[in-house]
């Protein structure tokens, strides 16, 4: 007997992430290419294959994210549709933390800040700050452009030799501030400062500027809690980042398990 099968998509800006979906999540994987189209393709062929589904248990495509665009025709015969990407980013938020309300936000290649209460969506704004300003800033800064080799000089890091502190600039106790907050990003970085050092301070950079940009947000609109989601949640030092700008605001951060496939999620289930 035939599945009913919806493949959500989401064709980024440097990945595609794909999950099959019927009733419950199937199966999930992403894929890196040269160009959208090939790893939009290459994505469906892979999840098809280590799943151990055919194309006649699909019965539909759902795709989003800025590389949609480019698809014009149905997929393999197969019907296929487009949903929008905030909209897939608050529903697939949601639903991997099994919450009803939240600030969801979609760390990719920028970072979106959406709001969601069950199926009332609102794109709030983003930052052109996320894993493309990773990869950008570390190609001139320490000659890397691949994510996985940034992370590994990251391990060897000390933001010591990068950030400026409260702590480094003021003798006197600040009520609303710990002497440990970051007061400058690259607001010190020493002659001294290894490739380890920079790419740390890169990304420490971009998880506070989403983090305390998503906490000020959430605090001025009144919403409880803060989901995070996309590529960037993979990041080593994300949770300890946020926990950081949670204790400094005061508003907790929810990082779902497989919060890369939010927005791949959230297109299959706004069409099931």
């Amino acid at each position: 007997m035939n599945m009913s099968v919806i493949l959500g998509v989401d064709v980024g800006g440097s990945t595609t992430k794909i999950v099959a979906f019927d009733q419950k999540v199937i199966g999930m994987l992403q894929v890196r290419a040269g160009d959208q189209l090939t790893s939009l393709y290459g994505a469906i062929g892979n999840l098809l294959h280590q799943y151990n589904l055919k194309l006649s248990d699909v019965e539909r495509i759902v795709l989003t994210g800025v590389g949609a665009s480019l698809i014009d025709e149905d997929i393999y015969g197969i019907p296929t549709c487009k949903v929008n990407e905030f909209n897939a980013i608050g529903k697939g938020g949601l639903l991997l933390c099994e919450e009803k309300e939240a600030l969801v936000v979609s760390m990719g290649t920028g970072t979106a800040f959406v709001y969601a209460k069950g199926d009332e969506i609102e794109h709030i704004g983003g930052s052109g700050v996320g894993g493309g300003t990773l990869i950008g800033l570390a190609s001139k800064l320490v000659g890397e452009s691949d994510f996985e080799a940034i992370l590994a000089l990251a391990a060897g890091g000390d933001l010591t030799h990068v950030d400026l502190s409260v702590q480094d600039i003021s003798n006197e106790e600040i009520s609303t501030l710990p002497k440990n907050v970051t007061a400058s990003n690259f607001g010190r970085v020493r002659s001294t400062a290894t490739k380890g050092d920079l790419a740390l301070g890169l990304i420490n950079m971009i998880l506070q500027t989403a983090g305390v940009i998503a906490a000020i947000t959430a605090k001025s609109r009144g919403f409880k809690k803060v989901i995070v989601t996309g590529s960037l949640t993979a990041l080593p030092q994300a949770r300890e980042t946020l926990d950081g700008v949670t204790a400094l605001h005061g508003v907790p951060f929810l990082i779902p398990e497989n919060a890369t496939f939010a927005t791949a999620l959230g297109a299959a289930a706004l069409q099931k």
